[in-house]
């Protein structure tokens, strides 16, 4: 292979998905020049399973990016076909927003950012080579021999490393709907100390919705709610509506009187998948007393009429899916446009790596999204933007970026990938986050802008836009603690079977009864002109005060151990007293502080106190 210079950047990001989208626009928005290695030009910010974005704890992550100067709700926000709050029913904390996404407008949208972002430049080819020299980055080598000088790489591969996707007997060394796969890297990167394994995911058949019957299954309309991005000012007014229907017992049937030709029965596929997300045939195979499953027919886009099976993954032969679909209320005569797969694909041991994504034996690589072990888009986009924004830091000789697990939820996911790892793909939930209550989507921005602007990420624009929405939420709640016109409080308080007022109470008094800043807002006529996500900030700031107190003093307790650093030079395995499993761990992963520390698994309260008195010792001699 003739080999030629392909020129310099500052660094190279490896991949044009989720995650390699966010890392090359944070090193190109934050000063520095960036090269994005993509495989095919058509395939960036391509969703090729579920054209959504957020969801449970997922929409907390891209509000999160947002509110960091990302780009993954800006986009979500031009491209919504449908927005709805999940988990309305219960508490603030867990309450998720998700958009149903036009996929190919968000390809579109996304390809237009990336050529109209200064210092950043494409390329459609294959990475075949990390070039390392003196345990740092040097650059990268593709396939056709170009060599790309930088001092910095974020490889964010998705699942199109050395993949292939199976679908009954019928496997292809493919990446996801018939794109190239990239087969080089994997050697390359084992060659560079990485212990490699195969992760497996899945999508449902597309139908045509032109044979879906929707007048037998139930409708789901969008909902006027808040958008992801704090740049954004609203929601589209018309929405596409989503349908739901399910499976039943001849489905069942078919599934299980045919395990012999399913791939994840049969042998074929011996993967890990992700438990949170499984095939309809594992769902079928372990809840076997369930007589459904729900189903939700979702849009492509507004310019297809390709309908998308959410909760009807498979990799069943093509008769047996056909034979399966139709047998659900509404598809009996639907017509299967692309057919479901399984694919399979190489992925890191993500405790190989530091809490900024760099990998611990080569100065200046990172890595971010599925190559980690994760699952999703906004798990890969906060990765991605995470890597690019830690390389940029360190590039312009900057103190790293690091968020605690008391400051974001991306902070939650990269502490469980760098301490606890995964053995299967790893999905962010609200049930990972013990300061959920304190992480949620209407103060994303005061958690984190501050932080993204002072890294040089966030935008004056956006910096400006926080200190006003800051500004009225300080207002609202001076508002919200005035007195109430008594009449119309009685009349609310009574509605909601309490007795009549004997004093004067505070609008702030009557949502610590139970009555939601929403119907304030109608009875009093007040606050017309605070937007959803300010109000709901402050009605549970108002409701779980008590709780909120509490979480901050445990906050501040947890902190004091994240403050705590740990010599990068201890010898744990010297550290007699240390039990054996904890001495392996810690000289596995070492963690950069006491806390860190705390959460790795086998390491106990006992081994801590062992490692503290260790290093009082050390400090004494």
């Amino acid at each position: 292979m003739h080999e030629f210079s392909e020129g310099t950047a500052d660094a190279v990001v490896i991949g044009a998905g989720h995650a390699g989208a966010e890392a090359a626009l944070a090193l190109a928005r934050t000063g520095l020049t960036a090269v994005i290695l993509t495989l095919n030009l058509d395939s960036i910010g391509f969703m090729p399973c579920n054209p959504s974005v957020g969801g449970t704890a997922k929409g907390h992550l891209v509000r999160e990016i947002d509110a960091l100067g990302g780009e993954m709700g800006v986009c979500a926000d031009k491209c919504a076909l449908q927005y709805r709050m999940l988990n309305e029913g219960k508490g603030a904390a867990v309450q998720s927003l998700r958009a149903q996404v036009d996929k190919n407008a968000y390809h579109t949208e996304m390809k237009r950012t990336f050529e109209h972002t200064d210092r950043l430049r494409i390329i459609q080819g294959e990475a075949m080579e990390i070039l390392v020299e003196g345990g740092k980055v040097k650059g990268v080598k593709t396939t056709y021999g170009g060599v790309i000088g930088c001092r910095a790489v974020v490889v964010a591969t998705g699942v199109y490393l050395s993949s292939r996707t199976i679908t009954g007997t019928h496997v292809r060394e493919s990446g996801p709907n018939g794109f190239e796969r990239a087969t080089y890297l994997s050697e390359n990167l084992k060659a560079l100390g990485l212990k490699l394994r195969r992760f497996k995911t899945g999508t449902p058949a597309r139908l045509d919705g032109r044979t879906v019957d929707v007048s037998r299954l139930t409708e789901q309309k969008g909902e006027h709610v808040f958008p992801f991005s704090f740049l954004s000012d609203g929601v589209r007014e018309h929405q596409l509506p989503c349908y739901l229907t399910y499976t039943n017992e001849e489905t069942h049937k078919i599934i299980l009187d045919n395990l012999d030709r399913a791939p994840l029965y049969n042998g074929e596929i011996d993967s890990a998948g992700p438990r949170y997300c499984p095939s309809i045939e594992t769902k079928v195979v372990r809840f076997r007393d369930k007589a459904r499953h729900q189903l939700f027919l979702e849009p492509e886009g507004a310019d297809t009429t390709e309908i998308y099976v959410q909760g009807m993954s498979t990799s069943l032969p093509h008769d047996l899916q056909k034979e399966m679909y139709r047998s659900v209320e509404g598809l009996e005569h639907a017509e299967i446009v692309r057919y479901a797969y399984a694919i399979e694909y190489d992925c890191i041991d993500s405790l190989d790596l530091t809490p900024t994504l760099e990998y611990k034996a080569v100065k200046g690589l990172y890595f971010a999204g599925q190559i980690n072990g994760t699952s999703g888009y906004e798990e890969a986009a906060a990765q991605g933007l995470m890597a690019g924004l830690n390389a940029s830091l360190k590039l312009r000789g900057k103190p790293p970026l690091v968020l605690r697990r008391d400051q974001a939820y991306i902070g939650v996911l990269i502490d469980d990938l760098v301490t606890k790892g995964t053995d299967e793909p790893y999905r962010m939930m609200t049930s990972r986050a013990e300061f959920r209550l304190l992480l949620r989507q209407d103060n994303a921005d005061e958690r984190l802008t501050e932080l993204g602007y002072a890294a040089g990420l966030a935008t004056e624009e956006r910096y400006r836009r926080f200190l006003a929405r800051k500004s009225k939420k300080d207002a609202t709640m001076s508002a919200l603690n005035a007195r109430a016109e008594q009449t119309v409080a009685n009349a609310l308080v009574q509605r909601h079977g309490y007795p009549p007022l004997s004093a004067g109470v505070t609008f702030a008094d009557l949502i610590r009864r139970g009555i939601s800043v929403f119907e304030l807002k109608e009875a009093f006529g007040a606050f017309a002109d605070v937007p959803e996500d300010v109000l709901m900030g402050c009605e549970t700031e108002i409701r779980y005060e008590g709780y909120l107190k509490r979480s901050m003093e445990e906050t501040a307790r947890a902190k004091k151990l994240e403050e705590s650093p740990l010599p990068a030079d201890i010898d744990y395995t010297a550290i007699s007293g240390l039990r054996l499993e904890a001495r392996e761990k810690l000289a596995r992963i070492r963690p950069v502080n006491f806390g860190q520390a705390g959460r790795i698994s086998g390491v106990s309260p006992a081994d801590i106190a062992v490692l503290m008195i260790y290093l009082s010792m050390r400090k004494s001699t």
